[in-house]
């Protein structure tokens, strides 16, 4: 892997190598290296992975618009994570006309909607009735916003696993035991989910401490690096830095921490047996 800096504004395509560019890095409530949603780039093809509240000005401090995504995936419905969504739709929509793909199953897709969503979206317009059974009153859906891309089911266990592909970029993704943080499973959690690339690159996304599901990628695929969240104390919905390094030593060294406070972003990973801290605005190029 090699780390390239951003030069001038922040691209979309490449030359058909694997990148990661990570518009921030940072927890919820971070005034620094914003929030942690993350872009893939692989040639003429992108995924946003996540749209959280602030990724639209990230997107502006890298000298883009959040109105030139065309792909996007989200791990859960976390403000950090959904809460630029309806700046997405809205740009779209009313600027160039065009839907946006969004990799969600059924299920989600309508949690998302009715529980994130519908509040921002779906009262700008109304149409003469019965426009769609789905909004029987005439208000837009889901469906005026996003093109739905539905994956598929691969596998029911360990945990449910599907896949689908976003042009030459293949995804993998499966159930993460994040919140409440009541609960001893993945199985009683509420929806989130966490990311495999290309089946190299594992990005779990938001979760508590779980080694079953890092014991059973590193067994099943062999990533080649981790992108996994962190945060400096134990508890909560978060996995803390304490539990990451009692992992085995080979995993990790395939760590790069991520979603960390800014009063974290000094944190010696390397010393701790990680390969280090990821890092915003710049290119992972696992291919070089």
């Amino acid at each position: 892997m090699k780390t390239l800096p951003l030069e001038g504004p922040l691209r979309l395509k490449n030359n058909g190598t694997l990148e990661f560019f990570f518009l921030g890095t940072g927890s919820a409530f971070v005034k620094q290296n914003f929030q942690n949603n993350l872009l893939i780039i692989k040639g003429e093809d992108h995924l946003l992975i996540d749209c959280g509240a602030q990724c639209p000005i990230a997107f502006s401090k890298y000298q883009s618009a959040v109105a030139n995504v065309r792909n996007v995936y989200i791990t859960h419905s976390h403000s950090d994570h959904a809460g630029g969504l309806e700046e997405l739709a809205l740009m779209h929509r009313y600027g160039d006309k065009i839907r946006p793909k969004m990799i969600i199953t059924d299920y989600y897709r309508d949690l998302l909607w009715n529980q994130t969503l519908k509040g921002g979206l779906a009262y700008g317009e109304q149409r003469p009735t019965p426009y769609n059974a789905n909004e029987p009153n005439g208000y837009l859906t889901f469906d005026d916003y996003f093109e739905q891309v539905t994956p598929r089911l691969i596998s029911s266990s360990p945990r449910p696993l599907w896949e689908a592909d976003c042009g030459s970029i293949h995804i993998e993704f499966f159930r993460t035991m994040h919140i409440p943080d009541s609960v001893p499973s993945w199985k009683e959690s509420a929806w989130s989910t966490g990311i495999l690339v290309d089946g190299r690159i594992f990005f779990p996304a938001d979760t508590r401490f779980d080694p079953d599901l890092l014991f059973w990628m590193e067994e099943r695929s062999h990533p080649e690096f981790i992108f996994h969240d962190c945060q400096s104390f134990n508890g909560g919905v978060h996995t803390g830095i304490e539990e990451l390094k009692s992992l085995p030593p080979d995993l990790k060294k395939k760590i790069l921490l991520c979603h960390y406070s800014d009063n974290f972003s000094n944190y010696d990973a390397e010393a701790n047996g990680f390969y280090g801290m990821a890092r915003p605005g710049v290119y992972y190029n696992f291919d070089l």
